[in-house]
């Protein structure tokens, strides 16, 4: 189990829908490949209940749009089977109340909605591999892609 900022909580994260479709990406493309391999070993840490996964209703939303049925079923099935914690519809309200606060930064407004449920749930990082997105900052969540957030957890155990 990874700890978190106080001893015997389980890191919380929250992936965005880039991240859960980077394996579905060009891997030919080193940083692809490599950010590909990084996500799959996060997951492999959430089913081992090492990290704690969060979800939500706009995750949910934005992944039942995807075309390609194998990804989207996929995707739907780890959500379903992995999830510590899943922000449901009924938050919408506390969510677009956050949101707003986010909007004015030039955020994509899923992308807003995202990090809004994230924060709402208290995790600890919000992963993605969306550039524009990482370049947002805030003291309420770390964002980070999942390469950046594997070289967080190695240091932080490395100091224990």
């Amino acid at each position: 189990m990874v700890q978190g900022k106080a001893e015997g909580k389980l890191v919380k994260i929250y992936l965005d829908n880039c991240c859960f479709n980077r394996p579905y990406d060009d891997q030919t493309q080193i940083r692809i490949s490599l950010e590909t391999q990084a996500k799959m070993y996060i997951q492999d840490l959430v089913k081992e209940k090492k990290v704690g996964l969060v979800t939500s209703y706009v995750l949910w939303y934005e992944n039942s749009q995807n075309p390609y049925e194998t990804k989207r079923t996929a995707i739907e099935e780890y959500i379903q089977e992995n999830s510590t914690d899943y922000i449901d519809i009924d938050k919408a309200d506390l969510i677009k109340r956050n949101a707003e606060e986010i909007m004015g930064t030039g955020i994509k407004m899923k992308d807003v909605y995202h990090v809004s449920c994230a924060i709402y749930a208290s995790c600890d990082y919000f992963l993605t591999t969306d550039d524009r997105l990482l370049k947002y900052c805030t003291d309420k969540i770390h964002m980070l892609n999942p390469i950046d957030f594997l070289r967080r957890l190695e240091d932080d155990l490395d100091d224990k």
